[in-house]
């Protein structure tokens, strides 16, 4: 079970990957260019939300049921943070997909707010690519 979420959670990040840059891109370019916001804009927005609490599902499992690393990691959290491979996973990714899935989620719902599409594809932008940066710092890249 345990390899089967992961894998879930691993390819996830992939899709999410690619669901964000299109809509950074779509977002900036709307932005810049003064576009109006349409309804695929938004339909953007709902589906890398939803992918990001999708990921974020499944590394809860992952963290707190399956993973024999973290279990490791918190049945001696002392003795995990002096392993850099095991505070990564027990805190530092944890901590910064957290944060990233808050930053999307006030993105959008401040987005929605906003009248004036400018201010719109701007406020998704600005949260959406903060949060891509911690995302991109966040992934165990030694695990691809």
């Amino acid at each position: 079970m345990y390899n089967g979420f992961l894998h879930v959670h691993d390819t996830l990040r992939w899709l999410l990957l690619v669901i964000l840059v299109i809509t950074l891109v779509k977002y900036l370019a709307g932005w810049l260019g003064n576009q109006p916001w349409k309804k695929t804009d938004n339909i953007l927005g709902i589906i890398f939300t939803s992918l990001m609490d999708l990921q974020l599902l499944t590394g809860l499992i992952l963290y707190f049921f399956l993973s024999p690393v973290t279990k490791l990691a918190l049945s001696d959290f002392g003795a995990a943070m002096k392993n850099a491979d095991l505070r990564f996973y027990a805190v530092e990714h944890f901590s910064m997909m957290l944060i990233a899935v808050v930053l999307v989620h006030i993105g959008r719902a401040k987005s929605k707010k906003i009248k004036f599409d400018r201010k719109k594809f701007k406020t998704a932008f600005i949260f959406f690519f903060v949060a891509f940066i911690i995302i991109l710092a966040a992934i165990p890249w030694n695990r691809i």
